[in-house]
């Protein structure tokens, strides 16, 4: 964390936080599968309730972002950690008197996805207000490694904890979710004048952040391009687990390949603030993409699951810090009133991106032999970058935006 972003107070208290619930999340999202095997024996139920996490999130998104931008953002994120302790808490009930199904074990999980569409668009939101304009890229990256930090921690450490017993999981999670809570509390964040504004339609309110999205060039092109990026590269990470699986790759090397590669997004995203002010938008946009155009046909010589998990980390490497530049500009760009549609759209359009690419990936296995399915994948995404490197509107990306007035008193503050 940079020296000026280390010194906002209220930006540590929930930073840290979220440590915790990330951490808890991932934990229960592999200890649910897991789980539903040990009650029922079934994988296609376990998958079923993994799924209702995913659903949750993908049907209440585009709402979630409209009702954000209605409702004070704190109250929605400190009721959301409230709720999702609960769940988890009466999940370890029904446990604890042997009554748990897999309809509660959907439920619990629905529940926590309905949570997640509604508190990751009321942070984003929340960022610009919580620290200065100077702290918004290092603050959006630092939200990024925390969650690659998150969701690594939590993977390992739920299958240990399950080892422990089935229900030493969600009591982590339970205890997670309230140490955010807590922290939540002490969070101060100035409320917008935009978040009192009488509430209207809410249908019309999705369709104003959809129509606000799509007529703001940079925000849609960018939002296309990351989507097609995530689409065939979800479908290829999928290609190159199960090419491993048939190369006779270890189970314990195609985990730390897994691994490998959100250590890449964590280095990246804490590179992200130096890379941010050192190259132009441009350059980091389209170094993504060129990078994994590179990058990607290599899988087909590489059999160490070693090899692949340094190529994965490659390739995590500067996705960061083009994401960073991207949403410092879509952040700074949108009126306050609008910010939680902006986070609601873009999330439902990466949710569908990331449950469409596994499906992809699923069907060329299927179809192709392995390394053609590799080459096929390799070669969209060489088609993708060959369209972003040639397209005007990212051409012409500013390197810097001017703030909005809501901004001018908060510029220079590293107390917020």
């Amino acid at each position: 964390m940079t020296t000026l972003l280390s010194r906002n107070r209220d930006y540590r208290l929930l930073w840290g936080g979220q440590v915790f619930s990330e951490t808890g999340f991932s934990t229960s999202m592999i200890a649910f599968p897991l789980l539903v095997l040990a009650v029922t024996g079934s994988a296609a139920q376990s998958g079923l309730v993994l799924g209702a996490v995913a659903v949750a999130q993908l049907v209440a998104g585009l709402p979630a972002g409209a009702l954000v931008d209605r409702w004070n953002r704190k109250r929605i994120m400190l009721v959301c950690e409230a709720v999702q302790a609960l769940a988890a808490a009466s999940l370890l009930a029904a446990l604890w008197w042997g009554v748990a199904s897999v309809l509660q074990l959907v439920a619990v999980a629905a529940v926590m996805g309905l949570c997640r569409a509604l508190f990751e668009p009321a942070e984003e939101a929340s960022l610009p207000r919580l620290v200065t304009v100077e702290q918004v890229p290092s603050a959006v990256a630092m939200n990024a490694a925390r969650s690659n930090a998150g969701q690594l921690s939590g993977t390992a450490l739920g299958g240990f904890l399950f080892a422990l017993g089935r229900a030493i999981p969600f009591v982590f999670d339970v205890l997670t979710h309230v140490v955010a809570f807590f922290a939540l509390l002490f969070v101060r964040l100035p409320v917008a004048v935009t978040e009192r504004a009488p509430a209207r339609h809410l249908g019309r309110e999705i369709l104003a952040g959809l129509r606000w999205v799509w007529h703001q060039p940079q925000v849609r092109v960018t939002a296309l391009c990351a989507i097609s990026l995530n689409l065939f590269f979800s479908a290829y990470y999928l290609v190159i687990i199960v090419l491993a699986a048939t190369r006779g790759v270890p189970s314990g090397e195609i985990g730390v390949m897994a691994a490998m590669l959100g250590g890449g997004g964590i280095l990246g995203a804490l590179a992200a603030p130096y890379l941010h002010r050192r190259f132009s938008p441009y350059t980091l946009i389209i170094g993504v993409f060129w990078a994994l155009t590179v990058l990607t046909p290599l899988a087909v010589f590489v059999r160490s699951g070693y090899l692949m998990g340094v190529l994965f980390a490659a390739m995590a490497f500067l996705p960061p810090a083009a994401n960073t530049t991207i949403s410092t500009y879509q952040l700074l760009l949108t009126p306050d009133g609008m910010r939680g549609r902006l986070g609601g759209v873009l999330g439902v359009a990466g949710g569908v991106a990331a449950a469409a690419g596994p499906a992809l990936g699923g069907w060329l296995v299927d179809a192709l032999p392995g390394t053609t399915a590799v080459l096929v994948c390799a070669g969209a995404i060489t088609v993708v970058t060959l369209l972003a490197t040639c397209h005007p509107v990212l051409r012409r990306f500013p390197r810097t935006l001017e703030p909005e007035p809501e901004f001018a008193d908060r510029k220079g503050n590293p107390d917020g």
